[in-house]
């Protein structure tokens, strides 16, 4: 039961860690107008329900990493499980709780690659802190 645990609570922490990444990745690129200046209105202000958002749903996400995908390799892996996250942001979160459109393309057209890119931040960070501290 501990071991347990233990996994759980590192697949978690690992998540929590890539969400933070992830939440100031965002924040960086809006604070510095490249979402802006690519015509993307992603430009949060850096608070703490912005950060505790991302590190709790980065810890949710993070239980992700229990799928066996790319296991001799964290990057790739990251890179995987990082899908998930992504396409339940531009297919669920944007179009129907935000009501940004399909993809959230009424952030503008590049809105997609941004959140690919934002989200394989969380997966490849998660991954590789994963990869170091398991046991």
């Amino acid at each position: 039961m501990k071991r347990l645990f233990n996994t759980m609570s590192l697949f978690f922490s690992a998540g929590a860690l890539g969400g933070l990444v992830n939440g100031l990745a965002v924040w960086i690129f809006g604070a510095l107008g490249i979402t802006a200046a690519l015509g993307v209105q992603i430009a949060p202000e850096l608070s703490p329900p912005f950060l505790y958002q991302k590190v709790v749903w980065g810890g949710i996400w993070g239980f992700i990493l229990l799928v066996p995908l790319a296991e001799k390799s964290p990057w790739l892996k990251g890179l995987a499980v990082s899908l998930a996250p992504t396409l339940a942001q531009l297919l669920i979160i944007f179009p129907y709780r935000l009501h940004k459109g399909f993809l959230g393309c009424d952030l503008g057209c590049l809105t997609p690659l941004f959140v690919l890119f934002f989200n394989a931040l969380w997966g490849i960070t998660a991954a590789l802190w994963y990869h170091a501290v398991r046991e």
